[in-house]
């Protein structure tokens, strides 16, 4: 037969946005057409957006998503196209993807395989279809077929796995007949680092061995808060990578088009394998595209970021800065500043240079302030200024002093003593971190924009951290990410991003600067080495290893004393288990690793517990 055209196309949705979701369906199929496709693939659960979390169970969401059917079934006139919504038939609700072609809906196809790991929890919403089974159901007066099933589109034999489908060992493609030509597989996969390359493989496998070619489709962007998809879509024939789009896109819909013919066995590709990524380069297209989504979907006027000149806030100013340059660099001003409802200030930048142009935007949507103590010292200040002056920020500088004596004069006269660094170091430290709270946040709420959490992953395993101070904010936008990389990473950033002031931060050891000076706090004394946290964090908290296990797994690798490494195995486990109730009231953070530590999304852990105060005694015997 004849070539024909597929186009997949990722879409930006939010959950139970209806016109969003259906418009930026209406633009794929309109740009599909333009295109000369004839079959269009969209993402997992488009209609309604993947996140709609517990609302897939109510009665009302499946009915109003299969509403939306007929209306788009009128625009698809010489196009066929698969587009996701969940359906519920007797009382369960389905995961499935609905085939129209002209106009008329051919069948809908229910997903066979649940994810249930990780940040999914899709058996608490869907029903999995047993493999083999077909029904009908009522779409518009008329009875379609609903199931497990095949279609015919123009000539082309094509099946569906729906995201998870593909990635289990008995897939629905183990059970397509071997004419099979094309097996779409429309998806919600999160982004997390190294995730893409394993993708990628994972669709040139399935296009080698079922002998098909193989057309695979992400949702994109930063849908309802926490997970952000890349938009990947990848096309694959016989074994070999055909076509692959540029991920993480700032539009709402990112196209693909391709030429296939369903008869060609050894069809032309670029590769037989995934290319490899920067996971540096990841991380800032990754979190600048999470805080654009978020700032627009919210509504909110910008961000309020507490700019301490050490290396968290100064990784969270970057990450905006990334945002504006590489939105207007994508989408251009007046569309970029339009998603975020900024269109106001776009005639004031006409003319400028680009840089400029950066700062300008930057400037309006970024408020950074420093809050200094007795115990700040100038080069953190120097750091903070001199990055916010480099991308344009606003920037503001005050003393908490007064405040901290206040409260310290207050708590003295209840307890009737004077507060001091030898019995109340915590207490002192702590109250520093709170005083900087009420102000960053009276500044958000005038604003009405975003305050940003500096914490990072690290911290929260340990719990180095104050509640109701540092852990204040909106959006949390590198909690995700361990301190080891994001030290490294700022290092990357001044050299590959060319953030030149970035070399103040890249030039201090980091320190929270909540004791005197005279004292040398640092980060790693108060803790232990962040490599150490992140090799202990990797098989305690990823692997789920018992502190014996992790002894002997890291003893044998050189990392340090094996009696030093076995106190910092114990003072891990020891501070994890004191600080879950802190990982509980974690402000909403993106998901960038293949694991995290938020329990609302990858990590449950009981508030209460032993405390692991057998498994620890277990070291002493080592």
């Amino acid at each position: 037969m004849a070539k024909i055209k597929v186009a997949g196309a990722a879409l930006n949705q939010i959950p139970i946005h209806w016109d969003n979701n259906l418009s930026n369906i209406e633009k794929a199929v309109k740009q599909a057409k333009s295109h000369g496709a004839d079959i269009l693939c969209l993402p997992e659960l488009c209609i309604t957006g993947y996140g709609c979390e517990d609302l897939f169970l109510s009665e009302w969401l499946p009915e109003k998503a299969l509403s939306f059917i007929p209306d788009i079934a009128e625009q698809t006139k010489n196009i066929a196209v698969a587009v996701g919504l969940p359906v519920r038939l007797n009382g369960h609700v389905y995961n499935c993807a609905a085939v129209i072609r002209d106009g008329e809906v051919l069948g809908v196809t229910a997903k066979q395989f649940l994810a249930n790991d990780g940040v999914h929890y899709e058996p608490r919403w869907f029903t999995a279809w047993e493999p083999g089974e077909v029904t009908e159901i009522k779409i518009n007066s008329k009875y379609i077929p609903f199931g497990d099933l095949t279609y015919d589109l123009y000539g082309v034999r094509t099946g569906f796995e729906i995201c998870e489908d593909a990635w289990r060992s008995d897939r629905p493609a183990c059970r397509m007949n071997n004419d099979i030509q094309l097996i779409l597989n429309p998806s919600a996969s999160h982004f997390a680092f190294g995730k893409s390359p394993l993708r990628v493989n994972l669709v040139i496998d399935s296009s080698k061995k079922f002998q098909c070619y193989y057309v695979y489709v992400n949702l994109l962007g930063n849908e309802a808060g926490r997970m952000i998809y890349d938009g990947e879509i990848i096309v694959a024939g016989h074994g070999k990578l055909i076509k692959l789009n540029e991920k993480l896109s700032f539009r709402e819909v990112s196209m693909l088009v391709t030429d296939i013919d369903p008869d060609d066995k050894k069809p032309e590709g670029i590769s037989t394998e995934a290319p490899e990524e920067d996971k540096n380069e990841m991380f800032a297209r990754a979190a600048s595209l999470a805080l654009f989504d978020y700032m627009r979907k919210s509504h909110s006027r910008g961000f309020v970021l507490s700019l301490s000149g050490g290396a968290d806030s100064s990784t969270c100013a970057v990450l905006v800065s990334e945002m504006v340059r590489r939105s207007i660099f994508e989408l251009g001003l007046e569309k970029s500043l339009e998603k975020l409802h900024f269109s106001h200030i776009a005639t004031l930048v006409n003319g400028t240079g680009e840089k400029e142009r950066f700062r300008f935007v930057t400037g309006n949507l970024l408020h950074c302030a420093y809050q200094g103590t007795v115990n700040s010292s100038a080069e953190t200040l120097e750091s903070a200024k001199a990055l916010a002056h480099e991308i344009g920020a606003k920037f503001d500088q005050w003393l908490i002093d007064e405040e901290i004596t206040s409260y310290k004069a207050k708590i003295e006269n209840v307890i009737g003593r004077k507060l001091n660094w030898d019995d109340d170091d915590i207490t002192l430290q702590n109250i520093q971190a709170r005083a900087r709270s009420p102000i960053i946040w009276m500044l958000a709420n005038i604003e009405r924009a975003l305050l940003l959490v500096t914490s990072n992953r690290s911290e929260a395993d340990v719990g180095y951290a104050t509640m109701d101070g540092d852990m204040s904010g909106s959006i949390a936008p590198i909690a995700a990410v361990d301190k080891y990389f994001i030290l490294q990473w700022l290092r990357w950033a001044e050299k590959e991003l060319g953030y030149k002031s970035l070399s103040y931060v890249n030039s201090l050891n980091p320190t929270a600067e909540l004791r005197p000076p005279d004292k040398g706090q640092t980060d790693e004394t108060d803790l232990m080495p962040y490599p150490v946290i992140v090799a202990i964090e990797k098989l305690a908290i990823r692997e789920r290893m018992s502190p014996k296990d992790v002894f002997l797994k890291l003893g044998k690798e050189d990392l340090e004393d094996r009696e030093l490494l076995k106190s910092h195995i114990k003072k891990f486990f020891t501070l994890w288990s004191r600080n879950q109730w802190k990982r509980e009231r974690t402000a909403p953070a993106f998901h960038l690793d293949d694991f995290n530590v938020d329990p609302r999304t990858w990590c449950r852990f009981p508030i209460l517990s032993s405390g692991y105060y057998d498994e620890l005694a277990e070291l002493d015997s080592l």
